[in-house]
């Protein structure tokens, strides 16, 4: 990742990144209404702040508001996070994590999804990856 960033978050800290990557920006009002069980305001301006500290997101002033943006494109966040978990849960191990997702998804996969996932393997071949 091109920023250094902590890659540990909370379960409202991952929540409330996935609001600002699908919104674009957001203010602490507009993050508190899309919140399921929402804490109180000022909960949600506190973790805006520590998600700041951690590289995440950044503010700019708009008025009286700040309006807040995450700093780390959603694609490298995925792949970050992607990695990290299949060391932590995978020991590393891309063919378990790929076989896991499999078998928890094999009855959701269409024919053309799978054709795109051998599609996607036999690129993965041809680059020697």
């Amino acid at each position: 990742m091109s920023k250094r960033v902590q890659l540990d978050l909370s379960r409202r800290e991952r929540q409330i990144m996935d609001i600002l990557y699908r919104r674009g920006r957001a203010t602490v009002a507009e993050v508190l209404e899309e919140l399921l069980d929402p804490p109180s305001y000022s909960a949600v301006r506190a973790l805006l702040r520590v998600l700041e500290a951690k590289g995440h997101a950044e503010h700019e002033e708009e008025g009286p508001r700040y309006v807040y943006k995450p700093t780390v494109p959603r694609a490298e966040a995925r792949e970050s996070a992607m990695r990290r978990l299949v060391r932590t849960f995978f020991d590393g191990s891309t063919e378990e994590a790929v076989a896991a997702f499999l078998d928890m998804s094999a009855a959701d996969l269409s024919d053309e999804e799978l054709e795109r996932l051998a599609e996607l393997i036999e690129a993965a071949r041809r680059e020697g990856r």
